[in-house]
C-alpha cells in the first residue's frame, strides 16, 4: 500500500459488547490497521452519559482484536434520531482534526447511513458492510426499507459478510452489484482442536455423565433459543444433558428462559450460562466442552462463533440461514437443518451423539480444515486490501 489512509469505522456495536457483531467490528479495525491503514473507530454505547465522548488511544486496550486502532465512544440518547443527529456533529469535529479518506459503515443502518450520509457531506468515499440481520430485518418497515435502498445506491463500495448478503444486496438494488465478502476471520491458533478442561467442567457444574450442547454468542430469538430450549427437553428424554449458553441471553428474551423453566424446571435447572467471557482464550475452552455445537439461526449473516467453533474441531448442527451452507457442508464437516424444520433439532442432536466418536472426529476435523481453508486472517486481508483500492485509488 503506497499511502497511509485514515480511515473512520462507525460501529453500533463495539467491545466489551458481546455478540458477532462487536467482534467483527473489531477484528475489521485491526485488520485494516495491520495493512498500515490510520484507523479510528466511533461506537456507540450506554456506559457514558448521552453525548459524551471518551477517547482511548489503542483500542487495543479494550479487545486485543482492535490493536492499533484509536477507540471513541459516544453516549447514545434515549431517542435514535437524536443520536444520528448528534453522531453527525461529532463525525465533523472528528474530520477536522484527523481528516479522514474513508468512513466505514459496519452494518448498514444506522452506521452505514450515517456513514454515507456524512461522506457525501464532506466529499470523501464511503463504503458499508452488511452483516445480515440488517439487511433481513430492515428489507420490511417501510421508512426502514427507503433508508436501506438509499445507503446500498450511494455507497462506493458495498462489502458484505457472505456471498448470500451480496446477492441479496444485488435483488435489493434491482441489478447485479459488485459486493465484496470480507470472510470473517478466526484466530486458529487460539480457536484450536484440544482436551476438554475437567476443571472447568466441574466449576460449570457439569455432570461426568452429560452430554453438553453448546451455543456461543448473545442468545435471543433470532439465534434459534426457541429451538435450542426444545432440543434440549427432547434430549434429556433419553440421556443427561445440559446446554452451555457461552455468553449471554438478551435482557428482553430472558423471559422465555423464564417460562421454560416454570414449565420445564429440571430441563430448566441444565441451561448452563457463562456470562460474559473477556478473552478469546476462555471463548475456545468452552467451546471445547461442547460435544455438539448448535447454530439453529433464523437469519443470519456468517456467524463468527459457529466458525468459531468449527476451528475448535466441534460438530456442529445449524440452520441453513443466510451464509451457513458456505462453511458448513452436510454430513461432510457439519449438518444441516432447514429453517423450516428447526422443530426436529433435538433429534438431529440425538443422531449425531450416536455416531461413533471416530465419526465425530473425522467430522471436527474437516470442519477445522474448511477454516483454515477460507476464514483466516490473509483470506480476510486480501479483500480488505482490494476493499481499500477500490474506495481510495491514491492508496493501491
Amino acid at each position: 500500500m503506497a499511502a497511509s489512509p485514515r480511515v473512520l469505522l462507525l460501529a453500533e456495536r463495539f467491545p466489551p459488547d458481546i455478540g458477532g457483531l462487536a467482534r467483527s467490528g473489531a477484528r475489521t479495525a485491526g485488520a485494516l490497521s495491520r495493512l498500515g491503514a490510520r484507523v479510528d473507530v466511533l461506537a456507540w454505547t450506554r456506559t457514558l452519559p448521552p453525548g459524551a465522548l471518551s477517547t482511548v488511544e489503542d483500542a487495543g486496550e479494550v479487545t486485543p482484536f482492535a490493536r492499533g486502532a484509536t477507540l471513541h465512544r459516544l453516549g447514545l440518547f434515549g431517542n435514535l434520531d437524536l443520536s444520528m443527529q448528534h453522531t453527525l456533529d461529532v463525525l465533523g469535529h472528528l474530520h477536522t482534526k484527523r481528516r479522514y479518506d474513508l468512513v466505514w459503515g459496519h452494518y448498514l443502518s444506522p452506521p452505514g447511513f450515517l456513514a454515507v450520509v456524512f461522506a457525501a457531506s464532506v466529499g470523501i468515499a464511503s463504503t458499508v458492510s452488511a452483516r445480515g440481520n440488517d439487511v433481513d430485518q430492515l428489507m420490511f418497515p417501510p421508512g426502514d426499507f427507503a433508508r436501506l435502498l438509499w445507503t446500498l445506491q450511494r455507497a462506493d463500495v458495498l462489502t458484505a459478510a457472505s456471498g448470500d448478503l451480496g446477492r441479496k444486496m444485488g435483488m435489493l438494488l434491482g441489478r447485479e452489484a459488485r459486493v465484496e465478502v470480507i470472510p470473517n476471520a478466526v484466530d486458529t491458533d487460539v480457536f484450536t482442536p484440544g482436551p476438554v478442561d475437567p476443571a472447568l467442567r466441574e466449576r460449570l457444574g457439569i455432570a461426568p455423565d452429560e452430554v453438553v450442547l453448546g451455543f456461543s454468542g448473545e442468545l435471543r430469538h433470532k439465534k434459534g433459543l426457541p429451538f435450542l430450549l426444545s432440543a434440549l427437553t427432547e434430549v434429556r428424554r433419553l440421556r443427561p444433558a445440559c446446554l452451555l449458553v457461552i455468553g449471554e441471553v438478551r435482557a428482553r428474551d430472558a423471559e422465555h428462559l423464564v417460562a421454560y423453566r416454570a414449565e420445564h424446571p429440571e430441563d430448566g435447572a441444565r441451561i448452563l450460562v457463562s456470562g460474559a467471557l473477556e478473552t478469546p482464550e476462555a471463548i475456545a475452552a468452552h467451546l471445547r466442552l461442547c460435544d455438539v455445537y448448535l447454530q439453529p439461526s433464523l437469519w443470519e449473516g456468517m456467524p463468527n462463533a459457529l466458525l468459531e467453533a468449527m476451528a475448535c474441531g466441534r460438530p456442529v448442527i445449524a440452520s441453513d440461514a443466510g451464509g451457513i451452507p458456505e462453511a458448513v457442508e452436510h454430513q461432510r464437516n457439519g449438518f444441516i437443518i432447514q429453517k423450516a424444520l428447526l422443530n426436529h433439532l433435538g433429534q438431529a442432536c440425538l443422531d449425531v451423539l450416536s455416531l461413533s466418536p471416530e465419526h465425530l472426529a473425522a467430522i471436527g476435523a474437516a470442519a477445522r480444515r474448511r477454516i483454515l481453508e477460507g476464514f483466516t486472517a490473509d483470506a480476510e486481508a486480501q479483500v480488505l486490501r482490494r476493499v481499500l483500492a477500490r474506495a481510495i485509488p491514491t492508496v493501491a
